[in-house]
C-alpha cells in the first residue's frame, strides 16, 4: 500500500510519465495512476449506472482494461481523458448487459433455467457516514435526470471537467454539452440546485477505504497480488 509520503513523491510527476514507467516495467507505479482519477472514474460510473456497487465494479473493470492496453495508449489525448473513456463504455457495457438482465427477468418462471440472484440494496457505512440531508436530496435529483443530462452534469459540474474534454469523453460536440448542461441544471433548478448548487462537489464521494479496495482487486486480477508500493 502506498504511504502518504509515497504518493507525495509521485504528485508532481505527470501521468504521461507514470504510464512511460509502468510500461518500462515499474508496474507498482500504476497504483498511482488509481488513486489519482478513483474519483473521477467513480462518478463517471455512478452517473452512468446509478448504483454504488456496479460503479465501482466498473471502475475495476476499467483499470484492468486499461493496464492491459496501457502500451496502446498513444498520447493523442491526456490520459485521463483517455482512463475516462475506457470507464464510461464499460459503464455503457454494464447497462446494456443489464437491460439484457431485465428482459431474461420478464420471461415466465418455468421457461428460465436459472433464478438471477438480487443485489442488497443495504447501504455500506460509507454512504451513512456521507449523506447529509442536502448532499442525499442532491444526488436523489441527479439521479432522476435523464441519462445524457445526468452524465454530463456530473463531469461537468462535479467533477468539473472542462467541455472539451466532455465531449471528448463521450464522443458528441462541445455545443452538445452546454446543452445538456444547460437542460440539466434547469431541471435541478426547479428543484434544489439553487439551495444545493454550492455542496454539488460533496456529492458521490470516494472514501478512502473504498479505494483502497479498488486498487487492492484491481492488483489481484492483474496478478500482482496486494503487495503495493
Amino acid at each position: 500500500m502506498a504511504s502518504a509520503a509515497q504518493i507525495t513523491r509521485f504528485r508532481d510527476i505527470g501521468d504521461e510519465s507514470l504510464v512511460k514507467r509502468v510500461l518500462e516495467g515499474d508496474t507498482a507505479l500504476f497504483e498511482i495512476l488509481m488513486r489519482r482519477h478513483n474519483q473521477r472514474l467513480y462518478r463517471i460510473a455512478r452517473a452512468v449506472l446509478r448504483d454504488d456497487a456496479e460503479a465501482e465494479d466498473v471502475m475495476q473493470d476499467a483499470y484492468v482494461r486499461a493496464y492491459e492496453h496501457l502500451s496502446q495508449f498513444e498520447g493523442r489525448s491526456r490520459f485521463s481523458t483517455w482512463l475516462s473513456r475506457i470507464a464510461f463504455h464499460e459503464a455503457l457495457a454494464r447497462v446494456r448487459r443489464r437491460k439484457r438482465v431485465q428482459q431474461l427477468e420478464a420471461i415466465p418462471e418455468n421457461e428460465r433455467d436459472t433464478m438471477p440472484s438480487l443485489r442488497s440494496t443495504a447501504m455500506s457505512p460509507e454512504q451513512e457516514a456521507s449523506n447529509s440531508e442536502v448532499q442525499r436530496l442532491l444526488e436523489e435529483e441527479v439521479n432522476a435526470l435523464p441519462d445524457n443530462y445526468r452524465t454530463v452534469f456530473v463531469l461537468r459540474d462535479v467533477e468539473e471537467i472542462d467541455a472539451a474534454e466532455v465531449a471528448e469523453i463521450l464522443n458528441i460536440t462541445p455545443d452538445n454539452v452546454k446543452m445538456r448542461l444547460f437542460r440539466a441544471r434547469a431541471f435541478l433548478r426547479k428543484r434544489l440546485y439553487l439551495r444545493a448548487g454550492a455542496q454539488s462537489q460533496e456529492a458521490f464521494l470516494f472514501h478512502a477505504s473504498r479505494c483502497d479496495r479498488v486498487v487492492n482487486t484491481v492488483f489481484e486480477k492483474l496478478g500482482f497480488g496486494t503487495k503495493m508500493i
